[in-house]
């Protein structure tokens, strides 16, 4: 998880942390009961476990630490690129999902720097849920404009069939059920409103062409897509046959 600095050791990060620490009115000592670190302040237990990156053995290694700790902290060296990293956000969220804490250690020379990245607080679910609010809408949205489950879980690098996809099956089927229509006309037959006209004027599957104003028609593309899509467009012509 993350790119570190590949010399530097756990037992180099001892210092700079232990030095941190101390700095904070911690009595530190090291390698207690299996923990890296065990600092404590008056009845305040805090435990820290140095490790060369972050890695799932490292994250239930912390959590497990939980149990008997009123803080825990994973340090690790400063990994050389963060900005932008997509991934590094996905780690850092899960930290704090976990309650967890996170130090980086960086060099310069011989001195060791020490960065808090996450302080563990407890985590807000409810708040969390409420920030990506878009994003849940937007899951339910596409998983309720599927008619049809043809994707297979885990794929990668297969092309997917989407709500908006399925909606331009729908129009495909439209088009060569009835011959040249309007958009207005095939959105009356239960097609997808918005979609519907992007899939016409924007005609992102090039499965369509425009023989007057407003008027399309489907194209050797777009039936052989039909044709690739055997499943989606027997049900959509079964739906067009019931209206």
């Amino acid at each position: 998880m993350g790119n570190t600095t590949e010399k530097i050791l756990e037992v180099d990060l001892f210092k700079p942390i232990s030095d941190f620490l101390i700095e904070q009115g911690y009595t530190v000592r090291s390698e207690v009961k299996d923990c890296d670190i065990a600092a404590y302040r008056d009845e305040e237990l805090v435990i820290v476990e140095l490790k060369r990156n972050l890695s799932v053995d490292l994250l239930a290694q912390a959590a497990k630490r939980q149990k008997s700790a009123d803080i825990v902290y994973m340090a690790v060296p400063k990994p050389k690129r963060l900005t932008g990293n997509a991934k590094w956000k996905d780690i850092i969220h899960l930290v704090r999902r976990l309650e967890l804490g996170l130090i980086l250690v960086s060099f310069k020379g011989e001195k060791g720097f020490v960065e808090i990245a996450v302080h563990p607080t407890p985590y807000d679910r409810e708040a969390s849920r409420r920030s990506n609010k878009k994003k849940r809408e937007a899951i339910i949205k596409e998983a309720k404009s599927r008619y049809l489950d043809a994707n297979v879980g885990g794929s990668t690098r297969t092309k997917l069939v989407t709500a908006y996809k399925e909606n331009a099956i729908f129009v495909a089927c439209c088009l060569d059920k009835y011959g040249p229509m309007s958009s207005k006309q095939i959105k009356e037959l239960g097609t997808d409103k918005k979609q519907t006209d992007s899939a016409l004027r924007g005609n992102f599957y090039d499965w369509f062409d425009k023989v007057e104003k407003g008027i399309y028609i489907i194209n050797d593309a777009g039936k052989a897509a039909l044709k690739e899509h055997k499943q989606f467009a027997e049900y959509y012509y079964s739906k067009l046959e019931e209206k």
